[in-house]
């Protein structure tokens, strides 16, 4: 052990809140974990006393976009889903390089200062990585993002171009997978190799799915706006009207527990249960949810058949924006949306939504998203005054920028 965090009270989220608590690190892994009395006991380990702050494990954001950051604000909700997507692609037709990059740094800073440890981040402008990872202390997953849905660049270009670039990347606390945009952009076949290329190099996988009710009608239907738009725009449709999008995933292939299947807010009969039996995970946004105003998100009917829901911020791009406000990217803020929405939840289980669920989602349970020995040390401290009812209260109460955070056992936000 080379260091001591004490804190008022230690939450692994994996387990009951510890009231004057501490952990013991040992390079960048928890070699500890108890009462301060019992860690602190005969041992001359550096310690640090952080005070009246409760010290978690850093939140998991199973689902972003940091490149589109600095679009918060510029969209009004759209009357339909299509509308939003014509839009995003001609804003992103008017940058460059450099916006992206600094729209990217400034995402990634929002997510450090309030309380992210681990992003799963989409990539849409692999050309900024390495660089991009190295502007952050945060354990990144960075997601390629693979588009296609006409025949003039192969499905087995578009993956071979983003595998040998890939091959090109190395960072000890940053990693990538594949993602497959959705399947309303995406040829059949891109998913079929995206998923076997997934399974081959133990990376993890990310595809939006159901996220609209235009999407649904468009297979399950083959009509619709996004139907109609789609199909002038040169796309196959003959795979539309064969069953839900989950279904069209199955078909192909991409269903897997390697799967982060990020929105599902629209489900047919034995969906659910399909994405249990595959072990799929889906990250919920609530934020962008409610933007959007999509109605059907089934919580209760993907926890009943057992399915991992986890948490994300998605991008700032479909975040509401209110007058004399500014919006950050902020997973505490995802949390209070869902409590408020979901009253049924319990408050731990939406932390753990928020940690151990998106760990789990990530491949990572076990690393991240607890404070277990053995785990990375992915610590964060928030100001507790103890005036709630319980630690679960104060967590989702919490505004602003936290006390402290420890990002694979160095200090990314330092304790004042």
């Amino acid at each position: 052990m080379h260091l001591i965090l004490r804190a008022r009270s230690v939450w692994p989220v994996s387990a009951a809140a510890i009231d004057n608590g501490a952990v013991a690190l040992s390079g960048n892994r928890i070699a500890a974990v108890g009462p301060w009395r019992q860690l602190s006991a005969g041992t001359s380990t550096r310690v640090v006393d952080l005070g009246d702050v409760i010290l978690l494990p850093g939140l998991v954001n199973a689902h972003c976009h940091l490149d589109y950051t600095h679009m918060a604000g510029q969209f009004p909700p759209p009357k339909a889903f299509s509308d939003w997507l014509k839009l995003i692609t001609s804003t992103k037709a008017g940058w460059d390089l450099a916006d992206y990059a600094a729209s990217w740094k400034d995402g990634a800073a929002m997510l450090t200062r309030t309380g992210t440890t681990t992003v799963g981040d989409i990539e849409a402008v692999p050309e900024l990585l390495p660089q991009a990872w190295r502007t952050t202390p945060l354990r990144v997953i960075s997601f390629l993002e693979l588009i296609g849905i006409t025949q003039r660049r192969p499905p087995a270009t578009i993956l071979q171009d983003a595998l040998l670039h890939g091959a090109r990347l190395r960072h000890p606390r940053c990693r990538l997978g594949l993602s497959p945009h959705a399947p309303y952009s995406t040829l059949p076949e891109l998913l079929r190799l995206s998923s076997g290329a997934a399974r081959r190099k133990n990376w993890p996988l990310c595809t939006h799915v159901a996220e609209s009710a235009l999407e649904f009608a468009m297979f399950t239907e083959a009509k619709g706006d996004m139907y109609e738009w789609l199909r002038r725009s040169g796309r196959d449709m003959s795979d539309c009207g064969l069953g839900s999008p989950v279904q069209h995933l199955e078909r192909h292939g991409m269903l897997q527990p390697r799967l982060v299947a990020a929105h599902v807010n629209h489900l047919r009969r034995g969906d659910a249960s399909l994405l249990a039996r595959r072990g799929v995970s889906v990250v919920h946004c609530p934020r962008s949810y409610e933007y959007f105003r999509h109605e059907g998100f089934s919580l209760k009917l993907l926890a009943r058949a057992g399915v991992n829901v986890c948490l994300g911020t998605d991008s700032l791009a479909s975040v509401l924006k209110h007058r004399r406000h500014a919006v950050e990217l902020n997973l505490f803020e995802e949390m209070r949306v869902l409590a408020q929405r979901e009253p049924w939840l319990s408050l731990r289980t939406i932390v753990r939504m928020g940690t151990l669920h998106g760990a789990r989602a990530l491949g990572l349970a076990g690393k991240i998203g607890e404070i277990t020995p053995g785990a990375w040390a992915d610590l964060i401290a928030l100001p507790s005054s103890g005036r709630t009812r319980s630690v679960a209260e104060t967590v989702l109460e919490h505004t602003g920028p936290i006390s402290a955070s420890m990002i694979d056992g160095r200090w990314a936000l330092p304790p004042s």
